[in-house]
């Protein structure tokens, strides 16, 4: 068996989105020929949700290397500002980087580095120990980096600067796996002479997670859930200074972050429930996930239900419980396609729950078309939004909770077998090291329209 080291800075007992897809990884690598050495994180701290249950999913005697804690703070005030404005090393950034790189130099017999970001610092630390085990390495972009869409910078050059540090940081990756097909072919056009190395695993879902009986309900309520992180104040900031970002480069024209929240799902459940009162009382929205106070505050609370951060198997269980399950993302500009999908679009679709998708073009919305669960609109399309929950809510008093419906073709999205594409590029790199540009591209998963 081949040893693999996992650079996975979001991992248990850390939980979150960002976590699931490190775990996934670990969890299956093992049954691919590929025995998982995981460098990460202190393991808490800086107010990160904790999620006892994901280390459960390890497997036993996992190696795993901790950069020692505590992890230094952000900068605040004019020094923040400082650092921002002159791109300068911060002291998480050196913290991570020479403690990852130590930490990692005690790993033995490794045949490969995966590096799986955010934090894209974390490229330096993979090229740095591949480099010292004279191994390759993979790096794994959860997100898009400086081509995605919601990246807010100070100025164009600052974004140009960052587009430039992402094509050499990824120059030395034998291969470089998106997120997305979108954002696969983007880094392609960017980047040509990484082309031949770019491949797209998505996120997914695990079928071992919806073994459990699902929930059993007692209430009539209609119920809408929506489970992830909200961005109530990063839109409301980024709405209040688009003019001056916009003239000054720092945001992608046309991008709107507020309605990848729950603002435009409020004022839509507020104007249903103004034009029938009667409906107060049987429509309730459930959030699970952290919230800020800005999140409270959009929120009218005698309609909403905050559950908190809770673990992935309750999370799961939250969301077959819904009859309408909520997935927001941020706006694009007409004829422009969005490079992410949501993580929880996965586990959304294997409930076999319907999903109302406030969702631009782009992957996203190809695959909850693909689906025949989803009803989708534009993301702040509020009388939309409106519309689509009211025709739900009379086919639920006309016929009672839906049934769990399986959706056709959602076994390319499960988590064994995205494990086993990542498994296929490790061979690759692994037989072609030292010819990295030779290497062929793995066959994207494209989402069918």
């Amino acid at each position: 068996m081949k040893r693999a080291l996992v650079i996975a800075y979001h991992f248990p007992p850390v939980g979150g989105a960002g976590v699931q897809r490190a775990v996934k990884f670990v969890r299956y690598l093992p049954e691919l020929g590929y025995e998982p050495v995981v460098l990460t994180g202190p393991g808490g701290g800086g107010g990160q949700a904790i999620d006892d249950t994901l280390a459960a999913e390890l497997p036993a005697g996992l190696e795993v290397h901790r950069v020692p804690g505590p992890e230094p703070g952000g900068s605040d005030g004019w020094r923040g500002r400082r650092e921002r404005w002159l791109r300068q090393e911060t002291p998480w950034t050196r913290w991570w980087i020479d403690g990852a790189i130590a930490a990692g130099s005690q790993a033995r017999d490794i045949d490969v580095v995966l590096a799986t970001m955010s934090p894209f610092q974390s490229t330096r630390v993979a090229d740095a120990l591949a480099r010292r085990l004279g191994v390759p390495w993979v790096a794994d972009l959860r997100d898009p980096w400086a081509l995605d869409e919601m990246q807010v910078y100070e100025t164009r050059i600052h974004r140009f600067l960052d587009l430039r540090a992402m094509g050499s940081e990824l120059a030395s990756a034998a291969a470089v796996v998106m997120n997305t097909p979108d954002a696969a072919a983007a880094l392609r056009d960017r980047y040509p002479r990484l082309a031949g190395r770019v491949t797209a695993i998505p996120n997914g879902f695990d079928a071992h997670d919806f073994e459990r009986p699902e929930p059993v309900r007692s209430d009539s309520a209609f119920r809408i859930v929506h489970a992830g992180l909200l961005h109530t104040e990063q839109g409301e900031a980024h709405r209040r200074a688009r003019v001056l970002r916009r003239v000054v480069g720092g945001t992608t024209a046309g991008v709107d972050i507020l309605p990848r929240s729950h603002v435009f799902l409020t004022r839509a459940v507020a104007g249903l429930l103004e034009r029938e009162p009667s409906l107060r009382g049987q429509l309730e929205v459930h959030h699970v996930g952290r919230v800020s106070d800005s999140d409270r505050a959009a929120a009218d609370e005698t309609i909403v239900r905050f559950h908190g951060y809770l673990p992935h198997d309750a999370c799961i269980d939250v969301m077959r419980s819904a009859d309408l399950l909520f997935l927001p993302m941020y706006d694009l500009s007409p004829g422009h396609r969005a490079r992410i999908v949501p993580g929880k679009t996965y586990d959304y679709l294997a409930t076999g729950r319907p999903i109302l998708a406030g969702v631009p073009d782009g992957d996203a919305r190809d695959l909850l078309a693909a689906s025949g669960r989803a009803l989708l609109c534009r993301p702040a399309d509020v009388e939309a939004m409106a519309s689509l929950i009211r025709d739900e809510v009379g086919r639920f008093e006309r016929e009672g909770r839906r049934e769990t419906a399986s959706v056709d073709g959602l076994e390319d999205f499960e988590r064994r077998r995205l494990t086993a594409r990542l498994a296929g590029v490790f061979d690759r790199v692994t037989a072609n090291a030292g010819d990295a540009d030779d290497n062929a591209p793995e066959q994207v998963l494209r989402f069918a329209p």
